[in-house]
């Protein structure tokens, strides 16, 4: 596309969409970011209503984590949402590094991957946020150290996900209750 020429609807409605926030890390501006998620999901993405308030939980998760144990106070926490049109949408959340309890990538992994076992018992009353929430209701999950300390969480949902053709067919019918 030369400079004069201007972008024509199906451009537009098939470029990728990145928006980038930069949060403080205080968990006062959770509430915010749960409201942006929601209107996202809700007005520039094909998901349905259910799974914008879906991903509305999994940012939260994600945030909180970033805010509780992965930066200090006094830092920042990043959000980044890539919105594919007709094809998926991503989150990306990264810390400082610099929070209490460090954790490598590789670790965190393996801390998910272990609770998402069915024979794991959990018998506290915390800990269930990135196995029963973030990965159950993700593609793609993957965590990152950075360079510069830091960890980054990257989630993916593909529109075109086989459960979610699956599940409509019981959602379509009020008589019906699916639990996963």
């Amino acid at each position: 596309m030369d400079n004069n020429t201007q972008p024509t609807v199906e451009t537009l409605e098939t470029k990728p969409m990145k928006i980038t926030i930069t949060l403080p890390t205080n968990a006062y501006f959770i509430s915010g970011i749960r409201d942006f998620t929601l209107g996202l999901i809700k007005n520039m993405t094909e998901f349905s209503e259910q799974w914008a308030f879906r991903f509305q939980s999994v940012v939260d998760e994600l945030c909180n984590n970033a805010i509780e144990h992965g930066s200090a106070p006094g830092n920042d926490v990043k959000i980044t949402f890539i919105n594919v049109p007709h094809e998926s949408i991503e989150i990306i959340v990264e810390d400082t590094g610099t929070g209490k309890v460090k954790f490598s990538a590789t670790e965190l992994q393996k801390l998910v991957s272990d609770r998402r076992q069915p024979n794991y018992v959990h018998t506290g009353i915390r800990g269930r946020g990135l196995s029963k929430i973030v990965a159950e209701w993700t593609d793609e999950l993957e965590f990152k150290d950075l360079e510069t300390g830091g960890m980054q969480v990257r989630i993916k949902k593909f529109l075109q996900d086989p459960k979610l053709k699956e599940m409509s067919n019981y959602l379509e019918s009020p008589t019906h209750l699916v639990l996963q």
